[in-house]
């Protein structure tokens, strides 16, 4: 049995929509997807509806388009409420979340954990000259926005960054339970370092994608491979024997479409 990941699937558009359809069933195999399945629950549940059968296991974390909800719904039912909400649809698939006691992958190998996680960002991948209150406009200076601005609610954090500070400190807490003898395939939709969210094209994103609370994670406990997604930038890297692989499908520009979504899903174990 192989353990594969992909992330940013964005089934909104209709290409990418046409290769999930037709992803040939695995089903001795689990799969991870690394957040950004679409923009909607309707897509989400798509996605799962559409591959939880072909699999022996799907794991989800979530990605900041999941994440988005229009201003005209109550705070009640955005930010929190609305990750609650996906982490519930995924649980009705029997999909493993950041929210569920972690997996001990079954496959070959040493005894490893299946984690996924959702750490959020906090604008810290900036140059340490750039003020935190400056950073958006920063980043706007330059022309770069995100819609996570308008978007992304928060509630009932008054701030993304109180978000990802709770999500940061939930996360450790349960990274430290794991026993020492196991290893660690971890996951987020963010990546873990700001040398790794690196964006040549549009370089002042960097401050929506991660946060430096998570750079030492690697070494601070027992992670053998870091899966990822959230830059459009498909690559493998080592840092300290430690593998960490970015596995964005991304918009119908970034892939070519003649390949099979099966040739973008990458082998973990």
């Amino acid at each position: 049995m192989n353990l594969w990941a992909i992330s940013d699937l964005h089934v909104g558009y209709e290409e990418n929509r046409r290769a999930v359809e037709l992803l040939e069933p695995q089903p001795q195999d689990w799969l991870i997807l690394a957040g950004d399945t679409g923009e909607t629950p309707a897509h989400l549940d798509f996605v799962l509806k559409a591959l939880q059968p072909r699999f022996a296991q799907l794991v989800w974390t979530v990605g900041n388009h999941d994440l988005w909800t229009p201003s005209s719904l109550p705070p009640e039912r955005r930010g929190v409420a609305h990750y609650e909400r996906l982490v519930r649809l995924c649980r009705s698939y029997g999909v493993l979340t950041p929210e569920d006691p972690y997996a001990v992958w079954p496959g070959a190998g040493p005894r490893t954990a299946i984690v996924p996680t959702f750490v959020l960002y906090d604008y810290s991948f900036r140059p340490d000259v750039v003020r935190r209150e400056d950073a958006v406009q920063w980043a706007a200076d330059a022309g770069v926005r995100c819609a996570d601005e308008q978007l992304l609610d928060a509630s009932p954090y008054a701030t993304r960054d109180q978000w990802c500070r709770d999500r940061v400190a939930h996360t450790e807490a349960r990274l430290a339970a794991i026993p020492l003898d196991t290893r660690i395939v971890l996951i987020n939709h963010w990546p873990l370092r700001r040398d790794h969210a690196v964006l040549p094209r549009i370089p002042r994103f960097s401050i929506w994608c991660g946060t430096r609370e998570t750079e030492n994670w690697h070494q601070r406990f027992q992670v053998d491979t870091v899966v990822y997604g959230h830059l459009h930038m498909r690559r493998t890297r080592q840092r300290d024997g430690v593998r960490f692989e970015e596995v964005s499908l991304g918009y119908p520009k970034q892939w070519n479409a003649a390949t099979p979504l099966a040739g973008y899903l990458r082998r973990i174990r």
